[in-house]
């Protein structure tokens, strides 16, 4: 696939959905965070079901130290790996107090450093909460960039390294939530829906599997 078509591809992303949305709820940095830790093997739904319970008995650092493992993994034990996600989350909750102030580090190595926080989920951070360029890979646009050809990877990271190396600046803080939407309702993992795909004639996915 050429810069041309890239380009094309994201144009009529942008043009479908000019301002996508997260899919998890959160109004802070911390509630981002905290979302996407618990989002790892659960699906969004799930999540906002759990937040919006949640949230409104502690939403910070010090109100969830406050609340307690116990509590809290009460109040998450509808989402997979509650438990490991519960003693992670309380562990961030003294990291950020001890290190931070409380607040979420705006920086890749910080947010890494933390437990249950991988690359995807520093980059959704960043991304989300401090409109950093950068591209989250998750299942979807690891799928969505293989398949159609836009970014060819063996694993998340090539994948990653490629989009921000194809994807001009202007379309990066956006970039990851199209993939995504476009992965989750469009090119679907078992049988894509390309007749209904607004970029099937600019997808190589058909000319590879001819």
């Amino acid at each position: 696939m050429n810069r041309k078509i890239r380009k094309q591809i994201l144009i009529r992303l942008q043009k479908n959905n000019p301002h996508p949305m997260p899919q998890l709820n959160g109004t802070s940095p911390f509630e981002i965070l905290i979302a996407t830790v618990l989002s790892a093997q659960a699906t969004d739904v799930s999540v906002n079901k759990v937040t919006t319970r949640l949230y409104p008995l502690a939403n910070t650092a010090p109100m969830l130290l406050e609340f307690g493992i116990e509590k809290l993994k009460e109040q998450i034990k509808t989402i997979g790996l509650y438990n490991i996600k519960a003693k992670n989350i309380i562990n961030i909750c003294h990291i950020l107090l001890e290190k931070h102030g409380g607040d979420v580090p705006a920086n890749l190595a910080a947010l890494e450093d933390l437990p249950g926080v991988g690359r995807k989920t520093a980059n959704v951070v960043l991304n989300t909460c401090f409109h950093w360029p950068v591209i989250a890979v998750d299942r979807h646009v690891f799928r969505v960039c293989n398949r159609s050809r836009f970014a060819i990877g063996r694993n998340v990271t090539e994948v990653e390294n490629k989009l921000l190396k194809y994807v001009p600046k202007k379309f990066q803080i956006h970039c990851h939530q199209w993939f995504i939407l476009h992965g989750r309702y469009t090119c679907l993992s078992r049988k894509p829906r390309c007749k209904s795909c607004h970029i099937e004639d600019l997808c190589e996915f058909k000319k590879t599997n001819s």
